[in-house]
């Protein structure tokens, strides 16, 4: 009796973890160049909001669905990608009196906390890195959507994010305060897991 009791336990023991839902590991996602924009605006002397684009970005982005405390973001932003649609004012933001890319080719983000904020909302903590100057930054960022995509036959994770931030704090304050010190970032970024090789 005892022992077909004992049996009874180890097989009802078997079952439960058989049908137990399987815990998500972390996914690494490749962000998509072709799918991500960094979009910076600022006032003009108060008359305009001109924008600047940062294309061109190179990643990863690590989602953890069961436990976002365990995600992570890297970001590269190369100067090359920056554009304004007008070529003048890009040559001169690429100059010393702003980012000074020749020196400074590159802006990096790398998140060093992500936390749950609300449904489908989490925030990002992290530094931002512009001319050798890191300065800590906060992403609002919505989760768009997670699962695999229609065309590349992958698993794919969308994201939309804001922050302000003080141009200023990043030696590139020229012309502030008649031109905005603080600047709003717009990002929306596509990224997939990597291509089997």
């Amino acid at each position: 009796m005892k022992t077909v009791s004992f049996k009874h336990a180890v097989l009802a023991a078997a079952l439960s973890l058989a049908t137990a839902p399987a815990v998500a590991a972390p996914v690494t996602y490749q962000i998509d160049p072709n799918h991500t924009d960094v979009v910076a605006q600022w006032s003009h002397f108060g008359y305009s909001h001109p924008i600047a684009h940062f294309g061109d970005a190179d990643g990863t982005i690590v989602y953890d669905a069961d436990d976002v405390s365990a995600s992570s973001v890297e970001v590269t932003l190369p100067l090359s990608g920056l554009d304004s649609h007008v070529e003048k004012f890009d040559e001169h933001l690429r100059s010393d009196d702003f980012f000074d890319a020749a020196n400074h080719p590159e802006a990096t983000f790398r998140s060093t906390a992500v936390e749950p904020a609300g449904e489908g909302k989490l925030k990002i903590t992290g530094d931002l890195t512009i001319k050798g100057i890191s300065k800590p930054v906060v992403l609002d960022t919505t989760l768009n959507k997670a699962g695999p995509h229609p065309m590349a036959k992958r698993e794919a994770i969308g994201f939309d994010a804001t922050a302000t931030i003080k141009r200023s704090d990043f030696d590139l304050g020229m012309y502030a305060p008649n031109v905005s010190d603080e600047v709003q970032l717009r990002i929306t970024t596509e990224a997939k897991v990597p291509a089997a090789e």
